[in-house]
């Protein structure tokens, strides 16, 4: 069944299509009067436009694309909602997309979003993503492109991130004020810039104690990686009594292990993360974490995206500073 077209409202007023066209977008050569009846008729019908012609017409579907490792991920979740929620006050809509952290899906959705003609594209590129010649397609055709958390490290492009090194050194510095003197820190994917800023600033904080703290760096991609790497290292290291957790991912699997030995949180060992905040009231003592929140970033994403739809096609990096979090494991 297809929907009411303006042909047949034009047909049933007696108007031409073309004055029922511009009745409908409020257009001043109109009548009030005129304007009304064409309203009344298309409610009563459901008259709906041909989006797929005004995008046509326009080259603008107001269609955003985003762009995902996996939605699954509560740090992504939380990104997809705020951006989703701004995008509908700004009637817009949002067409969600998951690479799998497979660079080779991260083009499909990207030749996607260019045959959607989408207004804009949020992307979170994957740890795998070395090439980035599928982007600048986008803005070679000017579409505006807003990287967020997981970013390529070149310049010229709109980047919305968490303050990373702020986000690791409030983390460490919560350890070594708690007096702990064995660290085990658990990073993600070390191809990532996301994941160096944070190890240096790691490594930093550590370094600027007078006294001598011990710590071990291993880098996981996975919850089983964090789970298997920190059974090993709590195995090896009996004297270990603080992990430092990059993410939500890495915390569950670090706790998993943490339990499994029957550790006292925190009296036998601390544990703090970089969260989103959710995971971290899951266990008892609760987490304390330095919160990294994907709706405060999306709300900033949106808000850059805004801009460069208004023409601002000067490129920024936008960092969204973050807090500690007490809970009780540290």
């Amino acid at each position: 069944m297809t929907g009411t077209t303006l042909k047949e409202i034009s047909k049933a007023l007696g108007l031409s299509i073309s004055t029922v066209s511009r009745a409908l977008k409020n257009h001043p050569d109109i009548s009030e009067k005129t304007k009304q009846k064409v309203a009344e008729l298309a409610h009563t019908l459901d008259y709906e436009p041909n989006a797929n012609a005004i995008s046509l017409r326009t080259r603008n579907n107001r269609l955003f694309g985003v762009i995902v490792p996996s939605i699954s991920n509560f740090f992504y979740d939380s990104f997809i909602s705020a951006v989703e929620e701004d995008s509908r006050l700004h009637n817009y809509n949002i067409m969600i997309l998951q690479s799998g952290e497979n660079p080779l899906i991260e083009e499909e959705n990207l030749k996607l979003c260019r045959q959607n003609r989408v207004s804009g594209v949020f992307a979170c590129i994957t740890s795998q993503t070395k090439d980035i010649t599928p982007f600048v397609k986008l803005k070679e055709q000017k579409v505006p492109l807003i990287f967020f958390d997981k970013v390529p490290p070149f310049e010229g492009y709109n980047k919305v991130c968490i303050a990373d090194a702020e986000s690791a050194t409030l983390a460490t510095n919560a350890l070594i004020q708690s007096g702990r003197k064995s660290i085990i820190a658990l990073f993600g994917n070390e191809n990532l810039s996301i994941t160096n800023k944070r190890v240096n600033a790691f490594k930093e904080a550590i370094q600027n104690v007078e006294r001598r703290i011990n710590y071990q760096v291993v880098f996981c991609n996975t919850t089983s990686d964090a789970y298997t790497l920190t059974t090993d290292l709590l195995n090896n290291l009996p004297k270990a009594d603080g992990i430092f957790c990059m993410s939500d991912e890495i915390l569950c699997g670090a706790m998993k292990a943490v339990q499994q030995k029957n550790k006292s949180i925190p009296k036998d060992i601390a544990v703090i993360a970089l969260s989103n905040g959710f995971f971290p009231g899951l266990y008892f003592p609760e987490i304390t974490y330095v919160e990294t929140s994907g709706y405060k970033l999306g709300k900033a994403a949106f808000a850059r995206m805004l801009e460069c739809l208004e023409d601002n096609f000067e490129t920024k990096e936008l960092t969204i500073n973050t807090t500690l979090v007490k809970g009780q494991s540290v």
